[in-house]
Formats: structure tokens, C-alpha cells, sequence
């Protein structure tokens, strides 16, 4: 049992900061209030999405319902997977990178589920406020918005940011990924040798 705490631990406490941080946002922020924190390029910039990580859309109500559905699937596979490579004694690495997902998945689904009905922020169009809340981010790193030139295929004319707004859970969610497809070889290295051995296993028995 104690080989389970520090990863369940570690998404727990993802869970946390994140609630805090994002309830601490819409409770003494204004929706579109920015607070300058490091020369103004790295800010406080509370705002509201609809979808997935990082403000990207899922179109329409059942959309938004599908995503919230999905989320509550992923989580669910997510710790049983975690889980699993715990009791396999997968590399410790491999364990805090799923952990931050997972803590990272759970942050976003309490807002998807809940925010609807604890903060009224479903959208207008909502069938009901459960299931519908909207995401809140804060985090915007100014590195760029403007006007893309119009000969730019597909975004050109668009008003955009360089750097989305997110959030503590999509920080995790982005900080576990990128770890285990940079150390992939490392957290993956008894399963990529065994897959090595079987196919030199194979090709002798071709030759």
C-alpha cells in the first residue's frame, strides 16, 4: 500500500493547487482581469473555457456534454493505469509523469462537472449547469498577440495569442506528457529490449 502514496499523493496535491488556485481566481478576479506578475509578460488573465486544455473548443452543448463524458472515462483509465504500472514496479519517473495527468484530468473534470452549479458559470446555451461548467485559466505567458498577416493560410486575419491561457491542471497535464516522450526510452526500457530480443528472435528463425 505504501508503494501507492507518493503517486497518488502527487495527484492529489495537483488537485488541490489547482482548485485553490482556480477558486481564489473567481473569487477576487473579475472575469478578463489581468494582474501583471513578472514585467507583464507573464500574467493573471482570468478567463473561461468552454472545452479542452490550453482554451481549445469542443463544439455545441452535446459537445461539451461528450467532453465531460469523456474526461470522466479518461480519469477512470488513467488510475487504473497508473495503478497497474505500480504494481509492476514500472520506473518511479514513469509513475509522478501519469500521476500529474491524472491529478491534471481530475482538476479540469471538477470544473466541467461542478462550476455550472458552485460558481453559475455555464454557458447561456446550456442545457443545465451540471456537467456544463467551464474551465477556468489564468495563466497567460505574453509572448506575442496580435493580427496574423492575411496571407497566412487558414489563421490569416485572426486576432490571436501566441501562448495560451491555462491553468495548474493543464501545466500538469503538459509538463507528465512531455516527460514521458522525452525519457521514453528510460521509463520503456525493459519492454523496448524484450521487443528487440523478439525480433532478433524472428529474423533467425527467417534466416
Amino acid at each position: 500500500m505504501k508503494r501507492y502514496i507518493p503517486v497518488f499523493g502527487l495527484a492529489l496535491a495537483v488537485i488541490i493547487i489547482d482548485q485553490l488556485v482556480k477558486l481564489w481566481v473567481a473569487h477576487n478576479m473579475q472575469l478578463g482581469e489581468e494582474i501583471p506578475i513578472f514585467d507583464g509578460w507573464f500574467k493573471l488573465h482570468y478567463t473561461l473555457n468552454e472545452g479542452m486544455a490550453f482554451g481549445a473548443t469542443f463544439g455545441g452543448s452535446y459537445g461539451k456534454l461528450l467532453l465531460t463524458t469523456f474526461r470522466i472515462i479518461a480519469m477512470g483509465v488513467i488510475a487504473y493505469y497508473l495503478v497497474h504500472i505500480v504494481k509492476k514496479g514500472m520506473p518511479r519517473g514513469l509513475q509522478l509523469c501519469v500521476a500529474l495527468i491524472l491529478g491534471g484530468a481530475v482538476g479540469n473534470l471538477i470544473d466541467s462537472v461542478f462550476y455550472g452549479v458552485w460558481l453559475n458559470n455555464a454557458p447561456l446555451h446550456a442545457p443545465m449547469p451540471w456537467l456544463y461548467g467551464q474551465v477556468v485559466d489564468m495563466f497567460y505567458i505574453d509572448i506575442w498577440e496580435g493580427y496574423v498577416p492575411e496571407w497566412m493560410p487558414l489563421i490569416g486575419g485572426d486576432y490571436m495569442a501566441l501562448w495560451p491561457i491555462f491553468n495548474v491542471a493543464d501545466a500538469a497535464i503538459f509538463v507528465g506528457v512531455a516527460a514521458i516522450l522525452l525519457f521514453q526510452k528510460r521509463f520503456f526500457k525493459e519492454d523496448i529490449h524484450n521487443q528487440e530480443q523478439q525480433q532478433a528472435a524472428e529474423q533467425e528463425q527467417k534466416a
